[in-house]
């Protein structure tokens, strides 16, 4: 028994869901849906056409970058000279300088970004830039206007006046040119296009302080890279106004370019400024020696070498080269050792040709690391980790080119020296050259040491000069900024498509919510899912003021419904042959319809020429004198404590409906005893022999056991169960006690049930829910 019962619920949990039945539960609130989705649809409309268009411009360019394939150098030709250093540039660091704050800064000072002129609409403001804007605002005190936020309002009333309208509404009248005094200085408004000046337009002026403009920028600029592993970067920006978001895209670019130029000519200004000194220096020298040169040919009276000298200085001509050139580099040498001694935080010159490699790579290098440390700083600290390790980079690098120069001039000495010693061992050979000619050939060899490092420095100016002249900017312009002219926000298609989803999901997610925490019994499929018994009927929900709704000419929905129950009755009661049939009914709670299904059964009951009786056993709280709008008089507890009194004493004939009554009486403090005493049953007994039915309107099954001790002696019992009203999870009382057999041909009647709701199936063909049908507006249709 128990593996049937198991396999009857499996089977029952495996129906399949019906979805028609599911969308009528919904559907049935349709309204509400459509109310719902007008007003979501309004919304959307509204955000749609109050959200400013938002348009996105987008600039590339291509950063010079050796390791990427970078920008073509212009330089190329110069190779040769040495004009090709610096190293490769890290895309991340320009990135970086890309989106620091002074770049920022310097754009929104730039462009006068802190002042926004915004034009009123009917509906919203909006803004406008450049040629838009008629009139010019110069500020006596710029400065102060960088910290500074207000707003004040011009209206133009000709090409010649205007007025300003302060926070206050204060309106003042001015002329264009005029020095206009506000609270944070003076102002002078120059019109731009008299011609196309509109009349009575009124503009607001809102400055910002230009840190918070700055930020905002910096937040609002997108840069990243175009493709992967290349140097084209893309710089993005999204505003309201197209032209001013151009312009700024494109003034950020030709700011990151001037300081870059800037970094790159640091090299070269100092440099030049090494040169110069130098060039000064030497020239002293130079004509010192030349003086000294002809001090000595006209105190000896000297013209020319002696032939006879010619020989032996021509043997001698590739060793005093060879001292000339050590010489030099010494001197270079200590130029450059005396330079980096004096300037520890400046550029190393370059390219000045000293014989170690290693010193002018070194140098190069510090120099690229010191433009690095100084951009990076830009905009950033002294304490991020970056400058921190260029910082240890540099101080390490100044000790190696100090430690390279030691290390020249030491090898370039013991170079002299030995050069000097074979000059000697020469000069023995020389020992019968005139003591003049040597003298003078010591002075020539100072002049032509001094005369070769002047025009070598000479050189190298020009050199310098002409890197200087074609320094390239960091960046090349590929696609300059530009954008679509279709926004791309807001998208009203996808607002309305949201307004539309949310107008079905709101009130479709509160339905449902509804139905989840919804406990009431609605339909007779929710008692057969629990309740086994059989179902004599449903009775539909009824509009009628009277409690009484079957009438003997009654077509209405309710009354056909009664007619169906006593139709189903002849079938439950088929096996009763003996007297009247009993019909108890009952429910679980109060409320819940019992009275007024035992009132208009018994009157349907009556409509069928049969003799009905019907009794009022609910002692406690009796309510069958108020469905009959009737004194009954003596009942049921007068008869059960009176035992002088008959059955026939508390009988009274309903002429209305045809039907007799025995209604409850006086309610008495001990029910249960007095329905248990034996008389009650001389009552159904009278009833049996006299009626074709006993109609007995009992108590509640749940709180009182009063129906409980009367039970036995029905011969059916119609246990009613309200829709919408009783709860769920009551329905196990009525399971547990058909599953027992506690109340003898237990059969289930559904009372007011919503017909407009799907509820049902509908009663008397042709015939409305009442007896006169009401016609209903397109609102109160379901």
């Amino acid at each position: 028994m128990q593996e049937e019962n198991l396999l009857n619920q499996l089977l029952e949990e495996d129906k399949p869901i019906n979805i028609r039945e599911q969308l009528e539960k919904y559907l049935f609130y349709w309204k509400w849906f459509v109310v719902c989705v007008l007003v979501a649809l309004g919304l959307a409309y509204a955000k749609a056409y109050y959200t400013p268009d938002q348009y996105l411009v987008a600039t590339t360019i291509l950063i010079d970058d050796e390791s990427s394939g970078g920008l073509p150098s212009e330089l190329s030709a110069f190779e040769d000279l040495g004009l090709m250093g610096g190293g490769k540039k890290s895309i991340d660091n320009e990135i970086g300088i890309l989106k620091s704050y002074m770049l920022m800064e310097r754009v929104v000072k730039d462009l006068g970004l802190q002042t926004t002129f915004h034009k009123e609409g009917r509906v919203r403001n909006t803004e406008i830039y450049n040629k838009e804007v008629p009139f010019k605002i110069t500020f006596s005190a710029i400065e102060k206007i960088y910290s500074l936020s207000t707003t004040f309002k011009v209206r133009v009333i000709s090409d010649s006046k205007f007025e300003i309208i302060s926070k206050e509404e204060k309106v003042t009248p001015h002329i264009f040119g005029e020095k206009v005094k506000m609270e944070f200085g003076n102002i002078t408004l120059t019109p731009l296009a008299a011609e196309d000046m509109l009349t009575n337009e009124v503009i607001t002026v809102h400055i910002t302080p230009i840190k918070n403009v700055t930020q905002s920028l910096r937040a609002a600029v997108e840069v990243g890279l175009l493709f992967k592993k290349s140097s084209l970067l893309e710089i993005s920006l999204i505003g309201e106004n197209k032209e001013k978001v151009t312009a700024i895209l494109n003034d950020l670019v030709h700011q990151y370019n001037k300081d870059a130029v800037a970094d790159k000519n640091l090299i070269g200004n100092n440099t030049s400024t090494f040169i110069n000194e130098r060039l000064a220096v030497i020239e002293k020298d130079l004509s010192a020696v030349d003086k000294g040169v002809e001090e000595f040919k006209s105190s000896n009276r000297l013209t020319s070498i002696p032939a006879e000298a010619a020989m032996v200085l021509e043997s001698n001509a590739e060793l005093e080269k060879k001292i000339v050139g050590l010489n030099t580099q010494l001197r270079l040498a200590d130029y450059v050792t005396e330079y980096i001694t004096e300037n520890k935080e400046n550029l190393i010159p370059a390219n000045l040709g000293l014989s170690d490699g290693s010193v002018n790579a070194n140098s190069a290098q510090y120099n690229q690391l010191i433009l690095e440390r100084n951009r990076i700083l830009n905009g950033s600290s002294d304490k991020n980790p970056v400058i921190v390790n260029l910082n240890s980079q540099i101080a390490q690098l100044r000790g190696s080119i100090s430690q390279s120069l030691v290390n020249l001039k030491s090898s370039l000495s013991i170079s002299l020296n030995d050069a000097k010693k074979t000059e000697s061992r020469v000069g023995y050979r020389m020992s019968t050259v005139p003591k003049q000619e040597r003298e003078f050939r010591d002075i020539e060899r100072q002049q032509q040491i001094i005369e070769t490092l002047y025009l070598y420095l000479l050189q190298k100016r020009e050199e310098n000069a002409i890197s200087l002249a074609v320094t390239l900017p960091n960046a090349k312009v590929i696609d300059t900024a530009r954008g679509n002219d279709d926004p791309i926000s807001p998208n009203r298609k996808k607002i309305y498509l949201i307004g539309l989803v949310l107008g079905l999901l709101i009130p479709f997610a509160i339905i449902y919510i509804f139905f989840l925490l919804d406990n009431k019994v609605h339909s007779s499929k929710d008692i057969e899912a629990i309740v086994k018994a059989p179902l004599i009927g449903e009775i539909p929900k009824t509009k009628d003021a009277n409690n009484v709704v079957v009438h003997k000419d009654g077509r209405s929905g309710v009354s056909e419904s009664f007619r169906m129950v006593r139709t189903n009755l002849d079938f439950m009661l088929a096996g009763v042959t003996d007297g009247a049939k009993t019909i108890f009914i009952t429910s679980t709670v109060p409320g819940e319809g019992k009275t007024f299904i035992a009132v208009n059964l018994a009157s349907v009951l009556a409509l069928s020429n049969k003799k009905v009786l019907l009794v009022g056993a609910d002692i406690r709280k009796p309510r069958l004198a108020e469905y009959l709008q009737t004194k009954l008089g003596k009942g049921i507890t007068n008869y059960l404590t009176d035992r002088s009194l008959k059955v026939t004493d508390v009988i009274k004939h309903i002429d209305a409906l045809d039907i007799d009554v025995v209604h409850s009486g006086v309610i008495a403090p001990n029910p249960s005893e007095l329905l248990s005493n034996g008389r009650f049953e001389d009552i159904l007994a009278y009833g049996k022999e006299n009626y074709d039915f006993v109609v007995v309107d009992t108590a509640p099954v749940k709180l009182v056991t009063d129906t409980m001790l009367l039970g036995k002696n029905a011969d059916l019992f119609i246990y009613t169960i309200r829709a919408n009203y009783s709860d769920k999870r009551l329905l196990e009382i009525p399971a547990k006690l058909y599953k027992e057999k506690r109340l003898p041909n237990m059969a289930v009647l559904l009372n007011d049930i919503d017909i407009e709701r799907g509820y049902g199936y509908g009663y008397g063909y042709g015939y409305g829910y009442g007896d006169t049908e009401v016609k209903k507006s397109w609102w109160e249709k379901g």
